[in-house]
């Protein structure tokens, strides 16, 4: 049995749930940077699965640096226009031939890119309102020496690096989240007038809860202000309805507050997302591994998305730590916060990490002594099946903003 270096200790703050002010920020899918996670990510898999297809293993790549510049628009009531196309870069390194066969990666990109669009921005005209290139080099021999070591049943991690995780979710949290997620789900389904560009801030102040929420809409489906004003109401009392599902705290919901009526200016695109009029993006500016920006806890720098999930541990241990957190919550009794920190050293292999760091706040009756057995044993196991996350997110079942 291999012997981890896994650490359980007290956590050095109050338990995010009680302390007097929270903020916690939600990045939807239409938003610039989320379309530039999205395409990285959607690339990244595509890539891997072309490789297992056409060579019988995933081979060196990384897409996470992928672009966006925004156009520019002149939306109107009723429908406006795209007048300079929105400009996406996908950036990174692929192997493009490997014991003599050639492996079209740019072709695989660009195509996994459009489809990608096209299901998550459904006003975007793919013909007319972005230009999507490729620029994949060839990566840098150690690294790929690094990634392809023959006969190792777990890969080498790839850098010196560490990701983070946590739970459970606090209210304001799982609010935001699910928030973002209904708006962009169920209610968009009923009300295509709302785009994807939706971007949601919750603040916490003692039991009071602030949600503003930044709402892009489709002039397709807005005939005129008064139209404009009723869908804003609209979705505020969805978000009201929606929060007295999760919180008995009191919620105060703000849509689009940047809104001037009496001089018309307001949240109206033609596409459905702020990238066609001036907000760029890049992957990595946007929610981290589980979907939130989350400043009252640790987090991660690292991009998640698009790195290669065989042994890149921005990608990986940043997936992991959030699995482990909400695991162990939800196996060992006695848990109100949970952190978990997983550093690697590269060369390393990843199941075996420089340190497994868990620190906690437990319940008043729970002594961390009484438990710190069993959250050894979670964290030990999660390490021991790390290989896991390489096959769930090739599959898409992982996602990673």
């Amino acid at each position: 049995m291999t012997e981890r270096n896994i650490r359980v200790r007290p956590i050095d703050r109050d338990a995010v749930e009680d302390e007097e002010v929270e903020i916690v920020e939600r990045k939807g899918l239409g938003h610039p940077d989320s379309i530039c996670d999205g395409i990285a990510e959607r690339v990244s898999q595509a890539l891997a699965q072309a490789y297992l297809d056409r060579i019988g293993k995933v081979l060196h790549y990384n897409t996470d640096e992928t672009q966006l510049v925004a156009g520019t628009a002149a939306p109107a009531f009723g429908g406006g226009e795209v007048i300079e196309p929105i400009y996406i870069l996908i950036v990174g390194r692929a192997t493009k031939k490997y014991e003599g066969t050639h492996i079209p990666v740019d072709s695989i990109a660009l195509d996994a890119a459009r489809d990608y669009l096209r299901e998550t921005l459904p006003a975007l005209d793919l013909e007319t309102d972005v230009i999507v290139d490729v620029k994949l080099g060839e990566g840098s021999g150690d690294l790929q020496t690094v990634f392809g070591e023959e006969g190792k049943a777990v890969p080498m991690a790839n850098d010196t690096s560490f990701g983070v995780g946590h739970a459970p979710l606090t209210e304001t949290e799982t609010l935001v989240h699910q928030t973002e997620y209904r708006l962009n789900t169920e209610y968009h389904d009923a009300n295509p007038a709302l785009g994807q560009d939706v971007k949601v801030m919750g603040k916490r102040e003692g039991d009071q809860i602030d949600l503003t929420v930044a709402a892009a809409l489709v002039d397709e489906h807005v005939p005129d202000m008064d139209a404009y004003k009723a869908e804003v109401e609209s979705i505020r009392a969805f978000v009201a309805d929606l929060a007295a599902e999760f919180t008995d705290r009191d919620v105060t919901v703000h849509v689009n507050t940047a809104d001037d009526y009496e001089d018309g200016s307001i949240y109206l695109t033609t596409t459905g997302t702020s990238a066609e009029q001036g907000d760029d993006g890049s992957v990595g500016r946007g929610n981290r591994a589980n979907g939130l920006i989350t400043p009252n806890r640790s987090m991660s720098m690292e991009a998640t998305s698009g790195k290669n999930p065989v042994n890149h541990i921005g990608k990986i241990y940043n997936l992991l730590s959030t699995e482990i957190a909400h695991d162990v919550v939800h196996e060992v009794d006695g848990i109100r916060d949970l952190r978990i920190r997983l550093l690697s050293q590269i060369g390393r292999p990843i199941d075996e990490p420089h340190v497994a760091d868990a620190h906690l706040v437990t319940t008043d009756d729970t002594a961390i002594e009484e438990i710190e057995d069993e959250v050894r044993e979670r964290i030990d196991h999660h390490l021991e099946h790390v290989t896991d996350i390489t096959e769930r997110v090739i599959d898409g079942e992982l996602t990673t903003f």
